[in-house]
């Protein structure tokens, strides 16, 4: 009898000893399946009836709630005239939820609670901040979060004081939180139809609201760099051409976009020559990050568009409230394409080095948004007898999460919205996907022969 023992303990232990294999999401499905509870608890509690002063359909509420996440500002209804007291805050909230990101929350809670944040776990953030270091995670996510509602609490003061003659305390208070944090995640909501047309020539609301997204837009990694080190010289390599470059386009943008409709009589014409310029001003950052907008874009030259349609493309800075392809990855491609035209060996940037890997990252980064930006203008085209030009505008502003628009978003058809929603989630959520896949390459211990292939 007792030389059945063992075995019978061995049937015993044998199922306790079979392990299943735990189901490990990638970071990018983590991430991407964030963004998306997020959009559909926003969608639910937008088509809450105490939500909306008047009815709206799901599609409606998908739309804005994607909207809002993404911080992209395109809209299928009239944002202050549809939604009640209670659908403006879960805008806002909804606004700040996506623009300081999601994976800056799950990090934060985690800590909050006393957690441990797991390798893996430590690996999707520190691709989602662009940061170099496991150990900055958590010190990048309380300054996020610090700078964002420091500098917001700045502008609220602002722009309460400068609307309380006007709309009284509490109107001017609640409308001041709701814009400043719209501006300052780049998300271009507006409780106007006209956008912020009937302020064109105010100086307060033009800075202020401009000066938050330009910030929000430069991204966290830079204006952290900024306040840690205070000297230009001390600044990384990085901070240094996210500045360079953003003065440089700001500069050009401003003149060519003066230039194009300065006697436009829809735009500039009947401006003075301040509010011209302060208009200028407003129209050739906003795109880059803010879908905000002080006179009508849809009255804008086509030759305007077109150049607004780089702007979107480019987009701000890695770690921000802007969308596009990123500036630094614009500033790659420049400075790779101008070693290759000088055939230089090695593609250099402030007298250092970039990667080979980093070069390559910025291609597919590029290609992918230009292919679903493709895809979009080509499906729009088919269900929409629109013109080409709004039609890409549509299309790219989406992609690039930027929310301007020449004023055809609610006329599409229903088919066309979704599509948008697709590209707004894709834009928001693809190229943080996608710099996760690049950045963790499998080696391959194969190498396969050279050889040549005819390019240009």
């Amino acid at each position: 009898m007792k030389q059945w023992l063992p075995s019978l303990a061995w049937l015993y232990r044998r199922p306790g000893r079979r392990k299943r294999k735990a189901f490990k999401a990638s970071p990018p499905v983590i991430l991407s399946g964030g963004f998306a509870c997020l959009i559909l608890l926003g969608t639910l509690l937008l088509k809450i009836p105490g939500a909306t002063e008047q009815p709206i359909t799901w599609l409606e509420s998908l739309f804005t709630a994607t909207s809002a996440v993404t911080v992209t500002g395109l809209v299928v209804v009239d944002t202050g005239a549809t939604y009640s007291v209670f659908g403006l805050t879960v805008l806002a909230v909804l606004i700040q939820a996506g623009g300081l990101g999601f994976m800056t929350f799950a990090v934060l809670a985690a800590m909050s609670l006393g957690g441990h944040v797991g390798l893996q776990h430590q690996l999707m953030a520190k691709e989602a901040m662009h940061q170099t270091s496991l150990a900055n995670i958590g010190r990048t996510a309380k300054a996020v979060v610090s700078l964002a509602l420091t500098v917001e609490a700045v502008a609220v003061v602002g722009l309460t004081l400068t609307w309380w003659s006007d709309k009284g305390f509490m109107d001017a208070l609640s409308e001041a939180i709701f814009y400043a944090i719209s501006a300052f995640n780049s998300a271009g909501f507006v409780l106007s139809p006209n956008g912020l047309v009937d302020y064109a020539s105010s100086i307060p609301v033009n800075l202020i609201v401009s000066i938050l997204f330009v910030i929000g837009g430069l991204g966290f990694s830079v204006i952290t760099n900024i306040a840690e080190k205070r000297r230009w010289h001390d600044f990384s390599v990085y901070t240094r051409a996210i500045l360079i470059a953003t003065v440089i386009i700001n500069v050009l943008s401003v003149a060519i976009i003066w230039l194009l409709e300065m006697n436009n009589p829809a735009t500039f014409a009947n401006l003075s020559i301040g509010d011209q310029a302060m208009a200028a001003w407003f129209q050739a950052t906003t795109p880059r990050s803010a879908g905000f907008n002080t006179v009508d874009t849809g009255a804008m030259t086509e030759a305007t568009a077109v150049f607004t349609l780089l702007l979107m493309l480019i987009g701000g800075g890695s770690m921000s409230t802007a969308g596009g392809i990123k500036l630094g990855t614009f500033i790659v491609l420049l400075v790779a394409t101008y070693a290759f035209l000088r055939r230089r060996e090695h593609v250099t940037l402030l007298n250092r080095t970039v990667p080979q890997e980093i070069v390559m990252k910025a291609l597919a980064v590029t290609l992918v948004t230009l292919t679903l930006m493709f895809l979009g203008i080509f499906l729009l085209m088919i269900l929409n007898p629109l013109p080409f030009i709004d039609i890409t505008f549509e299309v790219l502003s989406a992609s690039a999460t930027v929310g301007l628009s020449r004023g055809i978003t609610a006329e599409i058809t229903a088919a066309s919205q979704v599509i948008l929603v697709f590209l707004m989630f894709a834009g928001r959520v693809g190229p943080l996907t996608l710099a996760y896949f690049l950045a963790t390459p499998r080696k391959r211990h194969i190498r396969f022969p050279e050889t040549d292939i005819q390019v240009g």
